[in-house]
């Protein structure tokens, strides 16, 4: 009895969950039998959809498909595959298992990409994070999208650009040389650090400038309070360019979350993430989750700024949801399949009117609203979550002749010079604990850092009973204190230095 040949290949890809890439086996056997094109594997619609586009891309690339039963199976067949970044080496898996395409030539390559119905190679998201985790496995070459391959390129790995079917079957076969992109990371970090705006172009607003430079310098979160048109919004969209450089790792972290999310525009992010959503947005919009979890505005914002304006139009159960990442800097997404991590290191910036009309304590407009109006708007922001924003600064509206003078102002460069000299102090002071900023202090590392004079002590302890203040913003008003002294090259916390963090909590008294 003759035994049916049976042709097989394997080819290496791979999948993301959360921002991480799952490196994935493309097993594909053609044997004989009524055609037929099969995909297991817990292949998500999109990946379902393959076949149709695999198959024409095929077919105009000028190959054959072999009229035999084709079944492909992703591996391991317990995990979700989505995306549709597994089309070429699926196609690729084909034309191996039918000796279009040398088979001993797969193992040196990690193949990703999506197939145009002409056989031409399109991007796909999350490159960074598959690239890294393909290559892994014996540190494979990549076939990449063209469009994706700076980007692989800068995780290190030799990344191959391919614009069509036919020229990645050109260099598996030798028939064409594999040139991998070369990427400066260095380079690449100098080209795109660049912000489109600077602290220069604000008027006036010295005591929300200095508010907003102490936060810098600390990572400390904020809120602004003020009518409309005082500059609420335009001092929150600077703060990111006086915040420090981003460092080589901060950058290639951030652009794999941007990545992930498909919305790297430019291939990398160099600077600091400054993200604006809607008061409209939805929990899972905002901290980030879905069926197959994506990261939300607060991930988005990693290593950056995450701006809150119209803060008590939020809804409250979007508000209550940030309150842990706040404080552990990650978003932790369960489900039934596993639970996934996106990190969620920001700095928070939060604006909102003194009242709905927004004129409550306006020196030139009346308010129209009741006692009651401005207790119930205070009240949308719950005491816990106001107890996570170190940093409460007030911002009246800025008279015309600040508008029109034409002194000059610090720019963004000149502030961010100070702010990284006060962050290399922390650094130093901090080293080996895992943390880096003021705004991070545990209690029991305030105690050891924050040495106060007697007075400094007795202010503080008669601040909190006549705010009658809880016990997390005692901590708050500690840490802003420690890095004003920072800021003056102090290494105890002077009576002073906490007169002025204790002023950064006059809100709470707005909100009760």
């Amino acid at each position: 009895m003759s035994r049916t040949r049976t042709m097989l290949s394997t080819t290496h890809s791979g999948t993301v969950y959360g921002i991480d890439g799952c490196a994935v086996d493309v097993e594909t056997d053609i044997a004989a039998g009524l055609p037929a094109f099969t995909i297991v594997g817990l292949p998500d619609t999109s990946v379902k959809e393959s076949k149709e586009r695999v198959s024409a891309a095929i077919r105009n690339a000028g190959f054959d498909l072999p009229p035999k039963r084709i079944t492909v199976s992703l591996a391991p067949a317990d995990l979700r595959k989505e995306g549709s970044g597994f089309d070429l080496p699926i196609a690729v898996g084909i034309l191996a298992a039918a000796e279009a395409v040398r088979a001993d030539a797969l193992d040196h390559f990690g193949i990703i990409g999506e197939l145009a119905l002409d056989g031409a190679v399109r991007p796909v998201k999350g490159i960074m994070a598959l690239a890294s985790t393909v290559a892994q496995r014996g540190r494979r070459t990549l076939l990449v999208p063209k469009q994706n391959a700076r980007e692989a390129a800068v995780t290190g790995v030799p990344a191959v650009p391919v614009s069509h079917l036919r020229e990645a079957v050109a260099i598996l076969n030798g028939e064409q040389p594999a040139e991998p992109v070369s990427v400066d990371i260095g380079a690449l970090l100098n080209e795109v650090r660049r912000y489109t705006c600077d602290f220069a172009e604000v008027r006036g607003q010295q005591f929300a400038k200095r508010a907003l430079e102490v936060a810098a310098a600390g990572g400390h979160n904020l809120l602004m309070v003020g009518p409309p048109g005082s500059g609420k919004t335009m001092l929150a969209s600077r703060l990111a360019t006086i915040l420090p450089p981003m460092e080589r790792e901060e950058a290639i972290e951030t652009t794999r979350i941007y990545s992930v999310a498909g919305m790297l525009a430019d291939g990398f992010i160099g600077t600091r993430p400054f993200r604006a959503p809607h008061h409209t947005i939805s929990d899972v919009a905002l901290i980030g989750g879905g069926q197959i979890p994506r990261p939300g505005e607060i991930s988005l914002a990693h290593n950056g700024v995450l701006f809150l304006d119209e803060l008590p139009e939020f809804a409250r159960g979007v508000l209550e949801v940030m309150r842990q990442p706040l404080e552990s800097g990650t978003v932790s997404v369960s489900r039934a399949a596993g639970k996934v991590d996106f990190p969620a290191r920001i700095m928070l910036v939060a604006a909102c009117n003194p009242c709905p009309c927004g004129y409550y304590g306006h020196p030139k407009k009346d308010c129209l609203c009741t006692p009651f109006q401005i207790q119930k708007y205070a009240a949308r922001i719950s005491g816990p979550l106001l107890d996570r924003i170190d940093i409460h600064v007030e911002v009246p509206p800025v008279d015309i002749e600040e508008l029109a003078a034409n002194g000059r102002q610090e720019s963004s460069e000149e502030i961010r010079t100070r702010v990284v000299r006060v962050r290399g102090v922390q650094s130093a002071r901090y080293a080996g604990t895992g943390i880096f900023t003021n705004a991070q202090l545990t209690a029991r590392l305030i105690k050891e850092h924050c040495p106060m004079t007697e007075d400094a002590r007795t202010l503080l302890k008669h601040s909190i009973e006549r705010l009658g203040l809880s016990a997390r913003a005692f901590d708050r008003i500690t840490k802003v204190a420690r890095t004003i002294a920072d800021m003056d090259g102090a290494d105890t916390i002077a009576a002073a230095h906490v007169a002025e963090a204790v002023q950064y909590r006059s809100l709470d008294r707005w909100v009760k």
